[in-house]
């Protein structure tokens, strides 16, 4: 079967259908909108930057996995943000994308910790995000499947938009995203990173599918089996371990969702 036919994006008309306080490039190809991003950074670019690829060469995941798409199938950009808040705190910027995602997408969006998207029932990734700091910035990367045929994705636990019958038009996807990340995101600084007292905290459980349930952790190259109880308050997931008398608190892992009859 071939591919959909796909309507490359145009800066011109995102730039002023979006406005403030957003300047999006788009750019044909690129081999990752995140370095692009943390260049820009490094010469003093303002925030409010967002780089979108068509196509992206070397696009990398948490963990340093590939994230790859076919031309014109996803979103994959790339924010530049300066935040107020203490960098103590910024470990919520990916949980706040992950949120801003879900609104996006609707009811059938949930977050897995601390950084994909998932779809359906079945609970396959449809999105990631890669957050990284430097030169006291921080730029948010992410990629989603759009249009991506069930022979274009990558692995068999991913899906698309598509392939769960939403909506995939990439104008209005990133349109409405932004929106979604703004109204979080200036909650959260007004907050000063206190992600509590901005909501983001409460809001972010409701949605987050890896609370309330098995999972594995792979921590130093150790898989740790556990119960994720609970999110604390500077974003890290609380696990209780098996065999343990109490809680830790994961600000880093890879982590696995585990039905309850797998353990």
């Amino acid at each position: 079967m071939s591919p959909p036919t796909r309507e490359p994006l145009d800066a011109e008309i995102l730039n002023a259908d979006i406005g403030s306080p957003w300047s999006i490039e788009v750019a044909p190809e690129t081999d990752s909108t995140n370095a692009d991003l943390l260049r820009a950074a490094a010469a003093g670019t303002p925030p409010g930057l967002v780089r979108i690829a068509e196509f992206q060469h070397s696009g990398r995941g948490r963990l340093d996995r590939a994230w790859t798409s076919p031309v014109g199938a996803g979103l994959t950009m790339s924010l530049l943000l300066r935040p107020s808040p203490p960098v103590a705190t910024w470990g919520w910027l990916p949980l706040l994308t992950g949120l801003a995602l879900a609104r996006t997408v609707g009811e059938a969006a949930s977050v897995k910790w601390p950084n994909d998207l998932l779809l359906g029932p079945e609970e396959k990734k449809a999105a990631g995000i890669l957050v990284q700091a430097a030169a006291g910035a921080a730029v948010v990367g992410l990629g989603i499947n759009v249009s991506t045929t069930e022979d274009e994705l990558a692995v068999p636990s991913a899906t698309s938009l598509a392939l769960q019958g939403l909506a995939t038009d990439r104008a209005e996807l990133l349109a409405r995203f932004l929106r979604e990340f703004e109204q979080l995101y200036f909650a959260w600084t007004r907050a000063g990173g206190r992600a509590g007292a901005s909501g983001l905290a409460t809001e972010f459980r409701q949605r987050c599918s890896t609370l309330g349930r098995p999972v594995t952790v792979v921590l130093e190259d150790e898989p740790r089996h556990g119960y994720a109880q609970d999110i604390d308050e500077d974003g890290r997931l609380v696990v209780l371990f098996d065999g343990a008398a109490s809680p830790t608190a994961i600000a880093a892992g890879d982590v696995t969702h585990l039905r309850p009859d797998s353990r």
